[in-house]
C-alpha cells in the first residue's frame, strides 16, 4: 500500500513529525506512485489528517511541497467531476477542467482542518465558483460590464421561478422586482444575453434543397448612400426651424413643394433674381452652420 494511505491512517501529530523527519524524497508519495489509490470523488475522503500534517510544515520545506502535491493529485477526480457537470453548456471541456483544477489548488491552499469541516464540503463550492467565474469572464463573445454579467446569470433561474408562479413568461419589470434590481439594469442584461454567443458571417447555411448554401455575408445588403441623407436631415432640421418664417417658406416651396423660382417670386411679390439670391444665401448659411456644429 502506498505511503499516502499509510499517512491517512495516522494521527495529525504523527503525520507532522514523520513528514518533518523525512530526508529521502523517494519515501514520499508522488503523482507517479499511486498504486491501488481509489478513483472518483471518494478519493477526497479522510484527507483532514494529511492537511493537519501539512499545516505543521514550513512553507519552504520541500517535504511540504511534496505533501501538498499529493493532496492536489488525490483530489483531481473531484475537479474533473465538477467540470463535467458544466460541459453541457457548449464550452471546451479542457478549459473547464483547467478552471476546476485552479479552484482545487485554491481550495487546498485555503483549507483549515481546525474548522471541523470535511475537505470536500469546502472544496466543492470553491471549485464551482472558479468554474462560474470562467463562464462570467472568459466565455462572452462581446465585452459586457461585470454587473450585467452577474444579473444575467441570475435572470435564468428568476424566469423559471416566475413562470411557475405566474403562468406566463415574465416581463422585464417582473424580473427586476423578483431580483430586487433596477429595471434599466435588468433590461440591459436581457439585451446583453445576445452578446454571449457570436456567429461567423462566413459560416454557410442552407435548406438542403437544390440551391447552394449561402453564408450570412451573402445575405447582407450593400452600402446605402441614402443613409448619409438621413444624417444630413437630422443635422439641418433644427437650423431650418430657427430661420425666419419667410426664409423657411422659400425653402419649403423650392425644395419640398418643388415650385420654380418664378412662381415663388410671384407668391412673395419679388423678382426671380431676388429669390435666387435668397436661396443661395440661405443654403450657404445652413451649410456653414451644419459643418461648424
Amino acid at each position: 500500500m502506498s505511503n499516502t494511505i499509510d499517512l491517512a491512517e495516522q494521527s495529525p501529530m504523527s503525520i507532522g513529525s514523520e513528514a518533518a523527519s523525512m530526508t529521502d524524497r523517494s519515501t514520499l508519495p508522488t503523482p507517479a506512485r499511486r498504486p491501488g489509490m481509489r478513483r472518483g470523488v471518494d478519493s477526497c475522503d479522510n484527507l483532514e489528517p494529511l492537511f493537519a500534517g501539512l499545516a505543521q510544515l514550513d512553507h519552504a520545506d520541500e517535504q511540504r511541497k511534496l505533501l501538498r502535491e499529493t493532496l492536489i493529485c488525490r483530489c483531481l477526480p473531484l475537479a474533473e467531476n465538477i467540470a463535467r457537470k458544466y460541459a453541457c453548456r457548449g464550452e471546451n471541456f479542457e478549459d473547464l477542467l483547467q478552471s476546476a483544477r485552479v479552484g482545487l489548488v485554491l481550495a487546498v491552499d485555503r483549507f483549515d482542518p481546525d474548522q471541523g469541516v470535511p475537505f470536500p464540503a469546502f472544496a466543492i463550492p470553491t471549485i464551482m465558483g472558479e468554474v462560474r467565474r470562467y463562464f462570467r469572464d472568459c466565455t462572452w463573445a462581446v465585452q459586457v460590464p461585470r454587473r450585467l454579467k452577474e444579473i444575467q446569470q441570475a435572470i435564468g433561474p428568476a424566469i423559471d421561478r416566475l413562470f411557475q408562479r405566474l403562468g406566463h413568461t415574465p416581463t422585464a419589470a417582473e424580473i427586476a422586482a423578483e431580483l430586487d434590481s433596477d429595471l434599466i439594469e435588468v433590461t440591459h442584461a436581457l439585451i446583453a444575453r445576445n452578446g454571449y454567443r457570436s456567429s461567423s458571417i462566413d459560416a454557410s447555411f442552407g435548406n438542403g434543397g437544390d440551391y447552394p448554401p449561402l453564408s450570412m455575408l451573402d445575405t447582407l445588403g450593400g452600402e446605402q448612400p441614402e443613409f448619409g441623407l438621413v444624417e444630413d436631415r437630422v443635422a439641418v432640421r433644427p437650423l431650418i426651424e430657427a430661420l425666419p418664417e419667410q426664409d423657411r417658406r422659400v425653402l419649403l416651396m423650392r425644395f419640398f413643394d418643388f415650385q420654380p423660382q418664378a412662381r415663388i417670386a410671384d407668391s412673395l411679390g419679388v423678382s426671380q433674381m431676388q429669390v435666387s439670391r435668397r436661396l443661395t444665401g440661405l443654403l450657404n448659411d445652413l451649410r456653414e452652420q451644419a459643418l461648424r456644429d
